[in-house]
């Protein structure tokens, strides 16, 4: 395949990338480049093959149906979670606190009435044991 010297520009509009872009790829190396006598950089692209598809369209073509394919799975993976989570049963909630009475404990002692163990141990202790 044929290639075609352009400059930073041009190599921009060609790759659909800023001039920054091409730049740092050029200093990394991951585009070919060359200075010019005059000082500039050039960039060295593949020119356009015979069909006039440009390898970045077939680069955005692949990645377009990568993208398609992503939402369908998210999508998919949101219906299954969805499910899942109907089939969870609802918190257990602790039940309601008995509201103290303005009698003291001390008093309470006093008059024999103390509350039973079982009232004073906390909810979840009663539910779970322990």
């Amino acid at each position: 395949m044929a290639r075609q010297r352009l400059d930073v520009t041009a190599a921009a509009q060609r790759l659909g990338i800023s001039s920054d872009a091409v730049r740092k790829r050029a200093q990394r190396g991951s585009l070919p480049s060359e200075r010019g006598a005059d000082g500039h950089l050039y960039i060295w692209l593949d020119t356009d093959p015979p069909d006039g598809s440009t390898p970045t369209q077939a680069h955005l073509d692949a990645l377009e149906d990568q993208i398609a394919f992503l939402r369908a799975e998210l999508e998919r993976k949101d219906h299954l979670l969805a499910a899942a989570l109907e089939r969870i049963p609802l918190a257990i909630e602790a039940p309601p606190e008995p509201r103290e009475s303005p009698v003291s404990s001390s008093e309470e002692k006093e008059e024999g009435h103390a509350p039973p163990e079982e009232e004073r141990r906390p909810w979840w202790r009663r539910m779970f044991g322990g």
